[in-house]
């Protein structure tokens, strides 16, 4: 059992902050062509180098989706695009398109590249024959089981590093390769537009009964046919390490930095402790559950998943308050409102490297002293004086049911 690399997602500077600072080994994200996820912030060519600067300073690796199966009028770009992303310290890129891999090879050669789970590699020959063109790493279909995983592992290079996705959404389609949102929107899901039209509810109409709908039933469950489950794998990180997977995937970039931080941390916490051999502290696997997410399973690693037909709402329980963007040895916290809260309501604190505890807000203030009942304002800056210090970027947050929202 090697190291596992903990790999989360960076939708733009406040997430890639936020995944760095709870605990990633490297964080993956896409400049404003070639990824997988339009709708994401994603960086500018100006913001790449600074981003990939902030990483490097935090001894965090930067992994640039260039994932998407370019066109000839967009292949033409590919050279100058790779060339900026090599001169900007990149550490490995994310492809799919062999032409895009050939000339990652040519116009990116400091960079590692890394075999998207778009190229559906389920299977030690095909993994291998990317490993004899030069990929350093490949992320694994996501059907695959923990016993064709483990497999893999043993029948290629051992050089070769293996990638698979540990929690996040999970797409109806094999590895994500789907044009039911082409069809019925007109959005490219391979070119990173994708509407989830999977997740809506249908019914049935008959050509000549324009306007009666039928309700499309699977079971007694309900009509979200095409509903996928999330995947969560906390509980089942030492099964993955013992597999021979190199590095774990967080998927989530286009989700909140909230979401970034609290599962980073969580699997972070969860792969310290078992790599120490430590018991695991229950509290992490509690703090999944603290982001919006739908039903949890375990993927494809131990059978098949099944499907989620009830409805396809987010289970939303958590809401953030604030966040903290400084604090002094004392517990005095300068805060920044993102959901109002009066004193004297039950809070928890979480941060970087920072164990959940409770919270009461007692002692509020504006920034010239004036007593505060309830920030109000989003945005706004006011000190809150907790029990301890915390780190900058830790966050308040409160139980809530969003979930009918």
């Amino acid at each position: 059992m090697g190291k596992l690399e903990l790999l989360s997602p960076a939708g733009d500077m406040e997430r890639l902050k936020m995944s760095v600072l709870y605990g990633a080994d490297a964080v993956y994200l896409a400049g404003t062509s070639f990824g997988m996820r339009s709708f994401a912030g994603n960086f500018t060519p100006e913001e790449l180098p600074v981003a990939v600067k902030y990483a490097h300073d935090h001894g965090v690796k930067v992994h640039v989706t260039v994932n998407t199966m370019p066109r000839n009028d967009e292949v033409v770009h590919l050279p100058a695009y790779m060339e900026q992303l090599d001169d900007a310290g990149v550490d490995a890129l994310i492809l799919a398109d062999l032409g895009a891999f050939t000339l990652a090879g040519k116009y990116a050669p400091r960079c590692q590249r890394h075999i998207s789970t778009q190229q559906s590699i389920a299977n030690y020959e095909c993994a291998q024959a990317w490993y004899d063109l030069g990929a350093q790493r490949v992320v694994l279909a996501r059907e695959c089981s923990l016993k064709e995983v483990a497999e893999i592992r043993r029948k290629v290079s051992p050089e070769l590093e293996i990638e698979t996705f540990g929690h996040g959404a999970m797409c109806v389609s094999y590895s994500g390769r789907c044009l039911l949102s082409n069809y019925m929107t007109g959005r490219d899901s391979n070119r990173g537009a994708c509407a989830q039209p999977c997740r809506y509810q249908y019914a049935l109409m008959e050509e000549k009964r324009p306007g009666e709908y039928f309700p499309v039933f699977e079971d007694e469950g309900g009509t979200y046919i095409l509903n996928s489950k999330d995947m969560c794998t906390i509980d089942h990180l030492k099964d993955l390490m013992d597999a021979g997977i190199d590095c774990i995937k967080i998927e989530g970039r286009a989700k909140s930095a909230y979401y970034a931080a609290i599962v980073t941390g969580a699997y972070r916490h969860v792969i310290d402790d078992i790599e120490a051999g430590r018991p695991v502290d229950k509290v992490w696997r509690d703090e999944v559950d603290h982001v919006s997410h739908r039903i949890y399973s375990t993927g494809f690693y131990y059978g098949y998943p099944g499907q989620y037909t009830d409805n396809s709402r987010y289970i939303r329980e958590w809401q953030i308050c604030a966040k903290v963007e400084s604090c002094d040895e004392n517990g005095l916290a300068l805060c920044s409102l993102n959901n109002k809260f009066k004193a004297g309501d039950m809070l928890e604190c979480v941060g970087p490297d920072t164990r959940p505890f409770e919270v009461i807000p007692q002692v509020m203030t504006d920034l010239e002293g004036n007593a505060l009942e309830e920030p109000r304002t989003p945005q706004m800056k006011f000190h809150l004086q907790l029990p301890k210090a915390v780190p900058a970027h830790s966050i308040l947050r409160r139980s809530v049911d969003l979930s009918a929202k």
